[in-house]
């Protein structure tokens, strides 16, 4: 029985229950709303530490002495529910190294709450990719290791849970450090399950603009490879110490992606490493990793590795030099597209208004033609 399962079909059951996982026996807690108040100090702002559209997360001490995190959805998002149920159905039946561990879960009245492993060193997008002053060093080895096990998680993902999962929000602040700053991939709100022998569902658009794939942003359709596209993104974002978009820069390097591109196609990819990387640095390394991160970025999809052949790129076991790397997807296109789809749109509309024999037909014409771009619309001016 999973946790998903138990919550709704056995609340007032013992705290504590067996859940299944594809690692054996895990246990799942459930907490009450006054176990929550106590362990984050009724929700003190001093111990939070993230927030976002779904709520707010805490610092929080069980009665063991254990550190957690705390995942409060916000009592008014109707999405954030759909998106809390679906974090627990995933995550309660998955288990890796590089993955958050599921500690337990609270649903009462109208609080819900997961609680998760607290990790010491914030996500990547605060540390090495944050505008404030972190004590964390990021060297090349470190660089490295955090990579390679973004990679294996996702791997594990696409390819051994069951069944398998695309996560849908791959990016830095979804990237959490633990003490010995090993990789733990978070936040399953967006994720889905593919069932056996699918190789893609389509869905409404979601996730964070600069990691989106082309065929996601544009038609709805989740792949495994839509994963891959944002894990390509990321490394980028890791070697350089760059975010993927930063409009503070001059226009030619404001869009990480066109910008390693242009260096690659002119021999020059050594010049977006991270200047602050010290003497432990590879830097024939690192422009492998870049050029993994290019091939993951591909237009098409199919043209983009499966994150276990982007773990052999990475060790070795596989030559990154013998692939073809074409022009990626850029943020550019998308944004031409979306202009293209817009005109037409608005064509449609006002070809609609002057024959009112075509209304009905030119409005539902409107609505599909436009789909796609006010999807990618709508994420664009949310973040």
């Amino acid at each position: 029985m999973t946790c998903f399962s138990f919550i709704f079909r056995r609340k007032n059951a013992s705290r504590q229950t067996g859940v299944n996982s594809n690692k054996g026996s895990e246990k799942v807690r459930i907490f009450t709303y006054n176990d929550m108040t106590r362990a984050t100090g009724d929700f003190s702002p001093i111990n939070k530490v993230g927030e976002g559209g779904f709520g707010s997360v805490y610092k929080g001490k069980l009665k063991d002495g254990s550190m957690v995190a705390v995942k409060v959805l916000s009592s008014e998002s109707r999405q954030g529910a759909r998106e809390f149920l679906n974090e627990l159905e995933v995550i309660s039946n998955i288990h890796h190294e590089n993955l958050v561990r599921l500690i337990g879960c609270c649903v009462e009245g109208t609080h819900r709450i997961i609680v998760y492993n607290y990790l010491e060193n914030n996500s990547l997008a605060q540390t090495l990719l944050g505008s404030g002053h972190s004590n964390i060093q990021f060297n090349w080895r470190t660089r490295v290791r955090i990579c390679l096990g973004i990679a294996r998680g996702l791997a594990y993902l696409h390819e051994e849970a069951a069944p398998h999962i695309v996560h849908r929000d791959i990016k830095a602040s979804n990237i959490l450090l633990d003490t010995d700053l090993s990789p733990k991939i978070s936040d399953f709100g967006l994720a889905k399950l593919l069932p056996p022998n699918t190789t893609h569902v389509s869905t409404r658009v979601a996730g964070t603009i600069g990691y989106l794939a082309p065929e996601y942003a544009i038609r709805g359709q989740v792949t495994r490879k839509s994963d891959v596209y944002s894990f390509g993104v990321l490394l980028l974002e890791i070697v350089s110490g760059r975010c993927n978009t930063n409009t503070r820069l001059p226009y030619e390097d404001q869009f990480l992606l066109e910008r390693t591109w242009a260096l690659y196609e002119h021999g020059k990819l050594a010049r977006i490493i991270d200047t602050s990387l010290n003497d432990d640095l590879d830097a024939e390394e690192a422009c492998k990793i870049l050029k993994i991160g290019l091939l993951c970025t591909q237009d098409a999809a199919k043209s983009r590795p499966t994150m276990s052949t982007v773990i052999k790129m990475m060790t070795g076991e596989k030559d990154i030099d013998s692939e073809e790397i074409t022009r990626p997807a850029v943020i550019n296109d998308f944004m031409e597209l979306k202009v293209r789809s817009q005109r037409k749109a608005e064509e449609i509309r006002l070809s609609s208004t002057m024959s009112s024999s075509g209304v009905v037909t030119s409005a539902l014409s409107s609505e599909e033609n436009s789909h796609g771009s006010l999807s990618y619309t709508a994420i664009s001016d949310r973040d």
